[in-house]
């Protein structure tokens, strides 16, 4: 297997700029990254003063690059409208010319993302609607007529098109059972806070225990500090350089893009 190189980029502070993060992506293409993923926060405490929206900053990935995969990294679903996300995820597949991949997740309250707006603050709670939602979501992008009456959402005898392919991989930290087995029904999982490139092999032998569909993704982040050979050749299909959260130095980002994977 040939392991992918991409960016996971906060559009923080110093990159809470739509088209900056449109000449970095295009940048990154020039260097030879393989895709461009960007995190999806209200808010990320008092450390960080700036935040782009990273549906606008997708777009201007797509529009500066003709090669990249892009695509939030991830999205908390039950702060969102499924129906919403559908057609947000097909125009930017659209868009981007098929290279738009969903990243969804349970999405974390520790700085209060979800209880500050009246969001759902409960994370069993919000796993219901994740689940939930996941199946509105995936039927309504299939281009099939739906119709769902659950605990959560509602969609009485609807159809959306245009109906692109839209992967979706899901989040979760390592260890934790449940979202790993939600990842292997669909098209990926992105596992957080591995420590060692040696609980990169009980991912994947976990992950093979629930049969996951051919060409399944598994994507690990690390730090621009950290040597990606040990993790390379180790199941991974997309290793990914984080950029951020905190201080972020524009001409130090620039540096870390340019120099490629």
């Amino acid at each position: 297997m040939t392991t992918r190189r991409g960016l996971f980029v906060a559009p923080f502070d110093a990159l809470a700029d739509p088209r900056v993060i449109g000449d970095l992506a295009a940048a990154a293409e020039a260097a030879g990254w393989d895709g461009f993923f960007l995190w999806d926060h209200l808010q990320y405490g008092d450390r960080v003063a700036e935040i782009a929206d990273v549906w606008t900053c997708c777009a201007a990935v797509a529009m500066r690059t003709e090669r990249l995969l892009v695509g939030p990294m991830v999205t908390p679903l039950a702060r969102r409208r499924p129906q919403l996300l559908a057609r947000q995820a097909a125009s930017l597949a659209v868009l981007s010319g098929g290279r738009f991949v969903l990243g969804l997740g349970l999405g974390d309250d520790w700085v209060g993302e979800f209880s500050a707006y009246g969001d759902e603050p409960d994370p069993r709670v919000r796993a219901r609607m994740l689940d939930e939602g996941l199946d509105v979501l995936a039927a309504l992008l299939s281009g099939e007529t739906v119709s769902h009456a659950g605990a959560h959402y509602t969609a009485r005898d609807v159809r959306f098109l245009p109906a692109p392919e839209v992967p979706i991989w899901l989040a979760g930290r390592f260890g934790n059972r449940a979202p790993l087995r939600r990842a292997a029904r669909y098209d990926g999982f992105f596992v957080i806070d591995l420590d060692r490139p040696e609980d990169l092999e009980a991912v994947t032998a976990a992950l093979a225990g629930h049969r996951p569909n051919p060409g399944f993704d598994v994507v690990l982040d690390l730090l621009p500090s950290q040597d990606p050979a040990p993790w390379l050749d180790r199941g991974a299909s997309w290793v990914l350089t984080r950029i951020g959260p905190f201080d972020l130095d524009l001409a130090e980002v620039r540096r870390i893009v340019e120099a490629g994977p």
